[in-house]
């Protein structure tokens, strides 16, 4: 239709109108996501409107330009030319190009750090759009633009005034509104406050109603919120099948895929997927905010305490210029977790009771509950009892809400506590520790997808050699097992097995992780499913001296496997271990 309203008007010599049209479906494709058309079109504008007059038009095209910039990640021209379509539209008199130029200039400030400046001129759009100054569609983009403004600093308190005023003018105008857009926030309050099955009720009508609309901003935000939900709800593979929906619509699938691959026991493909999107959100401020509690979450599982901290003060420090309870509540939380990496329980049970009464404040019951749990493995080293108390509250708050994975995992804890308070049961294994050599960069070269079906194969492989060797698994890092035999030999047959079989991978598919292997056998304690004592930090650390494709092992454990061939031994000095230990390397190779 436009189209062909564009050729009666270059034909009849109307250039200014035909330009206006060209930009109109300039924006049109640019939001469907057909950036290569919109480009185009946007070319034909430019062209038309070469030596004209200052018309409501050249506004459109500053519009448009700003946009490009903005996707090409060039933020200065972006904001000069929403400035000027600002200015344009206020010297015309074009009212739905003044709300439309508005709203991109205070997104953009928002972004960049100046979140008041860029709140008040949108608020100065979306009171134009609730008043009926604007067409439809303008009334439309400009609360939309707002409300996820709003959602993304989790100003939830700014997000329910503007949509309680949308409705009014739609209730004076007669007409439906937006109801998708409207139910999609609701739907995120709802399951904010732990009610996830009736949001997910919510977000299908709405994006069921989206659909049939070019919405594809609203509606990949919707399929997101159910993937959020279903991620608490520990159903990890309707998360995901939702999130993917989200991102084929142009919305970013982080944090929520790295958290779904955390909840999968992969912190390292977690980890990887985390930071390059970290790495990739170079400019816009508040989308790191959004990701950084994740990376502090996530770098602790895999071992990296140093990058956590270095998140989390980077929270701390980007949300010092808004006041948000749910923001405080991620930067306190973070900066909980990292002090309770390092060991300090004191300053982070600190930090956390105060997330815990900012995450009160917007009635937020599931992350109250994860910091309780939290808080008890802080109060764990000094309290048990209190401990108990704050795990068996969390646990019954995420039963109550449908959390399975967390309210599992909270069970579990509590039984562990209660084993290790009971005496524990001494007993000889031999422990065996295997780890893949630089996964870290491999994960980098390989790309998120091809390391997480790696790992998978690996994971696969690796299990069923325990299996047969009758190895227990006690613990599993994504890259790496901890495994317990009953004896020497099966375990030192088990690490010659595990290098064999990648030999032979490597050889018939071209390629397989170099993994390094360390074994010693010794008494230790038994607490449950867990062993601790001197013996497992010692096959920690035996396997932390090894190379790729080495299997290292001690005197200890040789001596129960005389017709095992070895390099001759040596002595090593272990990390917190007094006395050198006498190890040598098994000759696997045929």
């Amino acid at each position: 239709m436009k189209e062909r309203a564009f050729k009666v008007y270059v034909a009849g010599g109307d250039r200014i109108r035909a330009a206006y049209l060209a930009l109109d479906l300039t924006m049109h494709y640019g939001y469907s996501g057909k950036l290569s058309i919109a480009s185009a079109w946007m070319r034909r504008g430019e062209r038309l409107l070469h030596d004209e007059v200052e018309s409501y038009p050249h506004g459109y095209l500053a519009l448009c330009r700003s946009s490009g910039a903005k996707e090409a990640g060039d933020i200065d021209a972006a904001l000069e030319q929403a400035a000027q379509a600002v200015q344009i539209g206020t010297r015309v008199g074009d009212a739905d190009l003044q709300a439309s130029a508005l709203t991109l200039l205070g997104s953009l400030k928002i972004a960049t750090g100046e979140t008041s400046e860029g709140f008040a001129l949108m608020e100065e759009a979306t009171i134009a759009a609730v008043n009926g100054e604007l067409s439809a569609f303008v009334t439309g983009f400009t609360y939309c633009s707002m409300i996820s403004a709003c959602r993304d600093l989790t100003d939830y308190r700014r997000a329910n005034e503007w949509t309680e005023a949308t409705e009014r003018w739609c209730e004076r105008q007669s007409v439906s509104g937006f109801p998708g857009v409207c139910r999609v926030h609701r739907a995120e309050v709802v399951a904010l406050s732990g009610a996830w099955e009736r949001a997910e009720e919510e977000l299908h009508r709405a994006t069921d109603e989206l659909a049939g609309f070019d919405t594809r901003g609203p509606l990949a935000d919707g399929f997101y919120a159910i993937g959020e939900i279903r991620l608490r709800m520990g159903d990890l593979v309707g998360a995901e099948e939702a999130v993917r929906q989200a991102h084929a619509l142009g919305r970013s699938p982080e944090p929520a895929i790295a958290l779904i691959r955390l909840a999968e026991g992969k912190p390292r493909a977690a980890l990887v997927a985390i930071n390059t999107a970290v790495e990739q959100l170079t400019w816009d401020r508040w989308a790191r905010v959004r990701v950084l509690p994740a990376q502090v979450e996530i770098a602790i599982a895999a071992g990296d305490s140093v990058l956590a901290r270095r998140a989390a003060e980077e929270l701390e420090g980007l949300v010092q210029t808004y006041e948000s309870p749910a923001m405080h509540a991620h930067t306190h939380e973070s900066l909980g977790r990292v002090l309770l990496a390092e060991g300090d329980y004191v300053g982070a049970a600190q930090e956390i009771r105060t997330a815990i009464g900012h995450w009160r404040d917007v009635t937020a019951p599931y992350e109250v509950a994860r910091c309780r749990a939290l808080l008890a493995s802080a109060l764990r080293s000094s309290d048990d009892e209190a401990a108990d108390l704050e795990l068996g509250v969390a646990r019954d708050e995420f039963v109550r809400l449908g959390a399975r994975l967390d309210a599992a995992e909270a069970e579990k804890a509590l039984q562990t506590a209660v084993e290790r308070r009971a005496t524990p049961v001494q007993i000889r294994k031999t422990f065996m520790f295997t780890d893949i050599v630089g996964s870290t960069n491999l994960a980098e070269l390989l790309g998120n997808e091809s390391w997480e079906h790696l790992l998978q194969w690996h994971d696969d492989a690796l299990r069923t050699l325990f299996a047969r060797s009758g190895g227990e698994v006690v613990n599993s890092t994504g890259d790496g097992f901890f495994i317990a035999f009953d004896s020497a030999r099966r375990g030192i047959e088990c690490a010659i097995a595990i290098q064999r079989t990648l030999v032979e991978h490597r050889r018939s598919s071209g390629f397989a992780p170099s993994v390094r292997i360390g074994l010693h056998a010794a008494e230790a304690n038994r607490h449950g499913e867990n062993f601790s004592g001197m013996g497992v930090h010692v096959a920690a650390r035996v396997a932390a001296l090894a190379e790729g494709g080495e299997i290292i092992a001690t005197a200890e454990t040789l001596t129960d496997v005389e017709d095992v061939s070895t390099s001759d031994p040596r002595s090593a000095s272990l990390k917190g271990v007094t006395d050198p230990v006498d190890i040598a390397s098994v000759v696997w190779r045929s």
